[in-house]
Protein backbone atom coordinates (compact mmCIF):
# COMPACT_ATOMS: atom_id res chain seq x y z
CA UNK A 1 0.00 0.00 0.00
CA UNK A 2 1.40 3.29 -0.79
CA UNK A 3 -0.10 5.02 1.68
CA UNK A 4 1.85 4.18 5.34
CA UNK A 5 2.31 6.34 8.57
CA UNK A 6 0.67 9.24 9.73
CA UNK A 7 -1.84 11.27 7.23
CA UNK A 8 -1.36 14.50 6.94
CA UNK A 9 -4.70 16.72 7.16
CA UNK A 10 -5.72 20.60 7.41
CA UNK A 11 -6.98 21.60 11.10
CA UNK A 12 -10.72 22.43 9.44
CA UNK A 13 -10.70 18.45 8.43
CA UNK A 14 -10.44 17.74 11.68
CA UNK A 15 -11.71 20.25 14.03
CA UNK A 16 -14.48 22.16 11.43
CA UNK A 17 -16.25 23.71 13.98
CA UNK A 18 -13.01 24.45 15.95
CA UNK A 19 -12.19 23.15 19.35
CA UNK A 20 -10.82 24.77 23.00
CA UNK A 21 -8.04 23.67 25.20
CA UNK A 22 -9.60 22.43 28.53
CA UNK A 23 -6.60 21.04 30.04
CA UNK A 24 -2.67 21.13 30.52
CA UNK A 25 -0.01 20.83 28.09
CA UNK A 26 1.69 17.58 29.52
CA UNK A 27 4.65 15.78 28.67
CA UNK A 28 4.18 12.44 27.56
CA UNK A 29 5.35 9.59 29.11
CA UNK A 30 8.05 7.06 27.35
CA UNK A 31 6.23 3.61 28.99
CA UNK A 32 8.96 1.51 27.55
CA UNK A 33 11.67 3.31 28.56
CA UNK A 34 10.30 4.75 32.27
CA UNK A 35 11.36 2.68 34.85
CA UNK A 36 9.64 2.65 38.80
CA UNK A 37 10.26 6.21 39.77
CA UNK A 38 12.04 7.35 36.77
CA UNK A 39 9.77 9.57 34.06
CA UNK A 40 11.61 9.31 30.39
CA UNK A 41 9.52 11.68 27.93
CA UNK A 42 8.52 9.79 25.13
CA UNK A 43 9.74 11.18 21.72
CA UNK A 44 8.06 10.68 18.00
CA UNK A 45 9.75 7.77 16.16
CA UNK A 46 9.42 9.42 13.26
CA UNK A 47 11.05 12.74 13.74
CA UNK A 48 12.77 12.42 17.50
CA UNK A 49 10.78 15.28 18.39
CA UNK A 50 10.00 15.37 22.21
CA UNK A 51 5.94 14.63 22.41
CA UNK A 52 2.87 16.57 24.53
CA UNK A 53 0.27 16.60 25.11
CA UNK A 54 -3.29 18.90 25.20
CA UNK A 55 -6.73 17.76 25.73
CA UNK A 56 -8.94 19.69 23.97
CA UNK A 57 -12.89 19.88 23.50
CA UNK A 58 -14.22 19.67 19.98
CA UNK A 59 -17.03 22.64 19.35
CA UNK A 60 -18.63 20.48 16.72
CA UNK A 61 -22.53 20.54 17.93
CA UNK A 62 -23.15 16.88 16.48
CA UNK A 63 -20.35 14.83 18.41
CA UNK A 64 -21.82 12.88 21.04
CA UNK A 65 -21.09 14.23 24.40
CA UNK A 66 -18.41 11.26 25.50
CA UNK A 67 -16.58 11.92 22.42
CA UNK A 68 -15.66 15.82 22.68
CA UNK A 69 -12.88 15.31 24.83
CA UNK A 70 -9.87 14.31 22.94
CA UNK A 71 -6.03 14.25 23.25
CA UNK A 72 -3.65 16.11 20.79
CA UNK A 73 -0.50 14.95 20.59
CA UNK A 74 2.18 18.00 20.12
CA UNK A 75 5.47 17.53 18.46
CA UNK A 76 8.11 20.03 19.73
CA UNK A 77 11.63 20.58 21.40
CA UNK A 78 10.17 22.82 24.53
CA UNK A 79 6.67 22.40 26.01
CA UNK A 80 4.00 24.36 23.93
CA UNK A 81 2.55 27.44 25.45
CA UNK A 82 -1.56 27.56 24.91
CA UNK A 83 -2.91 30.89 23.55
CA UNK A 84 -3.96 33.79 26.28
CA UNK A 85 -7.77 33.05 27.44
CA UNK A 86 -9.81 35.38 25.36
CA UNK A 87 -12.16 37.52 27.82
CA UNK A 88 -15.70 36.20 28.18
CA UNK A 89 -14.79 32.89 26.97
CA UNK A 90 -14.91 29.72 29.40
CA UNK A 91 -12.60 28.24 27.39
CA UNK A 92 -9.37 28.86 25.35
CA UNK A 93 -9.92 28.40 21.65
CA UNK A 94 -7.04 26.96 20.07
CA UNK A 95 -5.83 26.22 16.41
CA UNK A 96 -3.32 23.39 14.95
CA UNK A 97 -0.41 23.48 12.25
CA UNK A 98 0.90 20.59 10.55
CA UNK A 99 -1.94 18.04 11.32
CA UNK A 100 -1.42 14.21 10.90
CA UNK A 101 -4.05 11.55 11.84
CA UNK A 102 -2.75 7.95 12.16
CA UNK A 103 -5.59 5.35 11.74
CA UNK A 104 -5.31 2.73 14.66
CA UNK A 105 -7.40 0.01 16.34
CA UNK A 106 -8.32 1.12 19.98
CA UNK A 107 -8.93 -2.10 22.89
CA UNK A 108 -12.50 -1.76 22.32
CA UNK A 109 -11.63 -3.35 18.89
CA UNK A 110 -13.38 0.08 17.20
CA UNK A 111 -11.07 2.54 14.59
CA UNK A 112 -9.62 5.40 16.46
CA UNK A 113 -7.31 8.28 15.28
CA UNK A 114 -4.36 9.14 16.91
CA UNK A 115 -4.05 13.46 16.14
CA UNK A 116 -0.10 14.60 15.92
CA UNK A 117 0.85 17.95 15.25
CA UNK A 118 3.65 20.84 15.07
CA UNK A 119 2.29 24.29 16.22
CA UNK A 120 -0.03 24.97 18.62
CA UNK A 121 -1.44 29.11 18.42
CA UNK A 122 -4.52 31.16 18.97
CA UNK A 123 -7.47 30.93 15.89
CA UNK A 124 -6.68 33.72 13.36
CA UNK A 125 -9.57 36.16 13.61
CA UNK A 126 -10.82 38.52 10.43
CA UNK A 127 -12.20 37.27 7.30
CA UNK A 128 -10.40 34.59 5.14
CA UNK A 129 -8.31 35.89 2.06
CA UNK A 130 -9.99 36.17 -0.78
CA UNK A 131 -9.12 33.74 -3.77
CA UNK A 132 -6.17 35.17 -6.61
CA UNK A 133 -7.96 36.18 -9.23
CA UNK A 134 -7.03 34.61 -12.10
CA UNK A 135 -4.76 36.76 -14.45
CA UNK A 136 -6.29 36.62 -18.19
CA UNK A 137 -5.71 37.77 -21.63
CA UNK A 138 -8.39 40.97 -20.64
CA UNK A 139 -7.12 41.47 -17.36
CA UNK A 140 -5.18 44.66 -17.45
CA UNK A 141 -1.61 45.14 -15.51
CA UNK A 142 -3.49 47.17 -13.05
CA UNK A 143 -6.08 44.79 -12.30
CA UNK A 144 -3.46 41.88 -11.72
CA UNK A 145 -1.82 43.95 -9.50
Amino acid sequence: MAMQGPIPVTFAQVFPHGCYVVGEVEAVKDFDASTNGRFVQARDKSTGELVWQVAVMDADPAVKPGQKTVAVKILAPVQPVPPAPMPGLPFTPVEFDHVTVTPYVNGTGRLAYSIKVREMRAPRTGPAPAPAKPATATTTAKDAA
